[in-house]
């Protein structure tokens, strides 16, 4: 998703020198990633980017209702070696308004943006709720999203942290829900979640995409009914998986989600 964004940019030049290569290897902002996704020479503008166009490609194979996502810039930014704005806040908006101007207009029920590196800087989190905002504040459509996870790179989780470091930031976001990953983390992290604003819909990470072992409907209804007892009742307002499933093998990912809608028509009583 990283490369979708940014190889189309105007300002981004995504070949690299050996030089270039080795100048972003050494940024410790960015150690679980040897390889930039490219070179800011210039001004960031949209470039080629068209995110009406794919939404409109997505809306007609839909057959309804939709979210479409996009990866935050703050991340983004985080995975580039800048060579013009020479200051990190500078790009990360930069990159922001870009964004911002692509979702207006786009045509899904929900925007949801993307945001994997955060977790491992949570000092950072103003900025990144700053950029975030952003791009939501720009879509006109009825639901905003934003999804965090801590990475996951063949299994691993490839940022160290905890939710209660980012509970600020997530008070900070304006969006009608967030959805984290959970069932990958500690069972008391949960705890930390309860310090949410009310207003903000908790969607709860109840599939782990970083093993391959199938969870049963048990397994599912039991980490939904866990997510209640310790946020209270109504907190949870949706179930999904933990990220995306782009690791796993097809079969793994399609009895994944078969045990998801599974587990929640367990705990709702429609099983």
């Amino acid at each position: 998703m990283i490369d979708y964004f940014v190889r189309p940019m105007g300002g981004i030049r995504s070949r690299l020198s050996r030089s270039e290569s080795d100048a972003f290897a050494r940024m410790e902002s960015m150690q679980f990633r040897r390889k930039s996704a490219g070179v800011v020479t210039a001004a960031v503008t949209e470039g080629s980017l068209n995110l009406l166009a794919d939404c409109r490609l997505a809306a007609s194979v839909a057959g309804g209702p939709f979210k479409f996502t996009v990866t935050s810039p703050y991340m983004l930014a985080r995975t580039l070696l800048d060579r013009s704005y020479r200051d990190f806040e500078s790009l990360a908006m930069a990159i922001a308004v870009v964004l911002a101007e692509q979702v207006a207009g786009l045509p899904c029920e929900c925007l949801q943006v993307d945001e994997a590196n955060l977790p491992g800087s949570p000092d950072q989190w103003r900025l990144a709720a700053l950029a975030i905002n952003t791009v939501l504040r720009a879509f006109d459509g009825p639901r905003r999203a934003v999804h965090l996870c801590f990475g996951n790179y063949g299994g691993q989780s490839i940022q160290k942290g905890a939710w209660a470091q980012l509970v600020e930031f997530l008070n900070a976001l304006e969006a009608d829900h967030v959805l984290l990953e959970c069932a990958h983390r500690p069972a008391d992290e949960l705890d930390a979640l309860r310090e949410v604003r009310s207003s903000m819909g908790l969607g709860i990470g109840v599939v782990d995409i970083k093993v391959n072992d199938v969870e049963t409907a048990d397994e599912i209804a039991r980490r939904i009914e866990r997510a209640e007892r310790k946020l209270g009742p109504g907190r949870v307002q949706w179930v999904n998986p933990d990220c995306g499933f782009w690791m796993l093998k097809r079969s793994v990912a399609d009895r994944k989600i078969a045990a998801l809608a599974a587990g929640r028509d367990l705990f709702t009583g429609r099983a």
